[in-house]
């Protein structure tokens, strides 16, 4: 019988690999820590209805690409494509925003599903970080969520990647924009899927990755000629605040991202050494989105920072993370009297906070000496009965190859001196 198989467009992390993307959403946490973000988690699965409200219904990830079913119980459900609608869902859910401190800020992270032809950093299964600040319609909030997600990038080492921003407009001037955009498309050579598109969301049709459309796209009206006074003074400002905090940032005015809840500001980052797949993350203001779930007015702003994509990303760059070793000492008994008493140290030794493992298996030395070359540990100690009669056991720096003995309630003090 054939052994199982992770399906189609998903992947297992697994050591030492795993350590990596541990590595990647704790640097992308750490900065939102530090700036009065909370953890949030939500369910893998939703009512089917939020994001199809939520993300859009004419949105590649609601017609094409999310795993809906129903349940026995007849519920409408749906694996979660992205995290926006969840987070927002959960937050007015909870009445967050009636805590009297706006905006209401949030983090998580998690595994997200869209049914996408697999290919190298696009997935059917993925990982994110992400972000939210709910509730306040602010130029210095869009900024921060930018700067954040910049460090972040930087604290890792990344120095290939560019920031593209754009403003959608509102309520007030997209409309006009949207008018003007209906009819410039409709008068191209598009198929009907795409045609269809121009009715319900002519911005996603600017997204359209196809040659073909892309080339019948030149000459069309461009949103930063239909922005009001008050959006441009907005964008205008999230630009200066950039600028002044060093980050350097490219004006993009096709950018508009494949979800239909953004407003305003709207940005992403994109990596050159990752092929066609070269967005690492992205995001935007949304300040419709509450509403359109069924909750009260709330401007809110947020990204989503792929984790996998920044792995790859830093593969680009050549760019090896310094992760610690899973076991810095390594216990190798030998004999039963042996096995009991290390058993012991190396108990002692983990709640002191020292990553230790155990020779498990009644290995004999040499076995067990390989497995502790293998473990990756610093040190290893190694008692036989005449060691314990004496009180002692053997430390071995298994990178130089010294050995000395030590005392056998001295361990754990000699073992932080020797690792420093």
């Amino acid at each position: 019988m054939s052994t199982f198989k992770a399906p189609k467009g998903t992947y297992d992390l697994i050591p030492p690999q795993s350590a990596t993307y541990l590595a990647v959403r704790e640097a992308i946490a750490a900065p939102l820590r530090k700036s009065g973000y909370g953890y949030i988690e939500t369910p893998g699965f939703e009512n089917i209805e939020l994001f199809a409200r939520g993300v859009g219904e004419s949105t590649d990830i609601v017609t094409k690409e999310m795993y809906a079913f129903e349940t026995k119980g007849g519920d409408q459900l749906a694996l979660r494509p992205e995290g926006t609608a969840s987070v927002l869902r959960a937050a007015l859910e909870a009445n967050l925003h009636k805590g009297g401190n706006l905006p209401v800020k949030l983090w998580y992270s998690g595994s997200y599903y869209r049914y996408e032809r697999p290919q190298k950093g696009r997935y059917r299964h993925f990982s994110q970080v992400g972000a939210e600040a709910i509730g306040a319609e602010d130029p210095a909030l869009d900024a921060e969520l930018i700067i954040l997600a910049v460090d972040a990038y930087k604290s890792l080492g990344l120095s290939n990647f560019r920031l593209l921003l754009n403003s959608l407009g509102d309520a007030e001037c997209r409309p006009a924009y949207r008018g003007a955009l209906q009819d410039f498309l409709r008068g191209l050579d598009l198929d009907e899927d795409t045609r269809r598109r121009v009715d319900i969301n002519p911005l996603r049709v600017l997204d359209d990755k196809r040659e073909a459309v892309q080339r019948q796209l030149t000459g069309a009206p461009v949103l930063r000629d239909h922005l009001c006074e008050a959006c441009k003074a907005y964008h205008e400002q999230v630009r200066e605040l950039l600028t002044a905090a060093g980050v350097a940032f490219e004006d993009d005015e096709k950018l508009v991202r494949g979800l239909d809840y953004y407003t305003r500001t709207t940005f992403e980052f994109v990596h050159d050494g990752l092929g066609s797949q070269s967005a690492v993350g992205g995001g935007g203001r949304y300040d419709g989105l509450s509403e359109m779930i069924g909750g009260p007015a709330l401007p809110s702003v947020g990204w989503a920072l792929g984790v996998d994509r920044t792995v790859l990303a830093l593969e680009a760059e050549g760019i090896t993370l310094d992760t610690p070793a899973a076991t810095a000492v390594y216990a190798v008994p030998l004999g039963e009297e042996a096995r009991r008493e290390l058993f012991g140290t190396v108990t002692e030794l983990r709640r002191a906070g020292v990553a230790t493992d155990f020779a498990y298996g009644g290995k004999g030395l040499k076995n067990a000496m390989k497995s502790a070359n293998r473990s990756g540990a610093r040190l290893a100690i190694v008692a036989g009965e005449r060691d314990l009669a004496e009180g002692i056991v053997q430390l071995k720096d298994l990178v130089s190859g010294e050995q000395r003995a030590v005392a056998r309630d001295a361990v754990v003090e000699e073992v932080r001196r020797a690792l420093g």
